[in-house]
């Protein structure tokens, strides 16, 4: 029997979302085994480090096993528990090397990273110690957001959307809907969280500050 064309999209998005269920694990367990090597270069052991970040040690022992997606907000709070800068747990040993005060990321070609609710590719990785984290993020879809799912850090940042629809939840304020071109700032000690608004990919570039001015 002929397959039809209804037939012919099921198969294909079956697949996709077989190819991306693998590359979900490949990029938690990438993130996990170098912040596993980022905590063991700082001298810590897991109770130490549940410890200084204030995350239950099964928390961080999962993270480092690739079991968990951590949130953006974990992993800021690991990096300053860690006393290192955030793109540390996103070099490889060769970008460690690096002390370059310009660096490039073509297109596409920034490090990947796996998030709770969030695709990261973080870009110009190779220059350390940055005050800016820049970020293209892919949102997931998820369910209105509540208060326990919306996340507060030090710092700033900002959201520009390159594809899709966003919608932003932060406190005391009413929620926005931003739309391709739209950009919003806001402060990150703020509880706030985004999710996608449509079936299509959504995209956004994101960038937060991360390292105090004065440090």
């Amino acid at each position: 029997m002929a397959r039809t064309e209804k037939d012919s999209r099921l198969v294909d998005a079956v697949s996709s979302g077989a190819d991306w269920e693998v590359e979900r694990q490949h990029l938690r367990a990438q993130l996990g085994g170098r912040m596993k090597s980022v905590r063991q270069a700082c001298g810590y052991t897991l109770e130490m480090a549940a410890q200084r970040t204030g995350l239950a040690l099964s928390t961080i022992h999962k993270i480092e096993n690739g079991r968990v997606s951590p949130s953006y907000e974990n992993l800021v709070r690991i990096a300053r528990a860690y006393d290192i800068g955030m793109e540390r747990l996103f070099w490889d040993d060769n970008e460690a090397q690096q002390t370059t005060r310009l660096t490039v990321t073509k297109a596409g070609e920034g490090r990947k990273v796996q998030a709770k609710n969030f695709e990261y590719e973080v870009l110009c990785n190779a220059l350390a110690e940055k005050k800016i984290i820049p970020l293209v993020t892919r949102i997931a879809q998820r369910p209105e957001l509540t208060m326990a799912d919306l996340e507060s850090h030090d710092g700033e940042e900002t959201i520009f959307v390159l594809s899709g629809r966003v919608e932003l939840t932060v406190e005391h304020y009413e929620t926005v809907v931003l739309e391709p071109g739209d950009c919003a700032y806001f402060d990150s000690t703020l509880k706030h969280g985004v999710r996608a608004l449509d079936d299509a990919e959504t995209k956004v570039f994101w960038a937060c500050t991360y390292i105090d001015v004065d440090k």
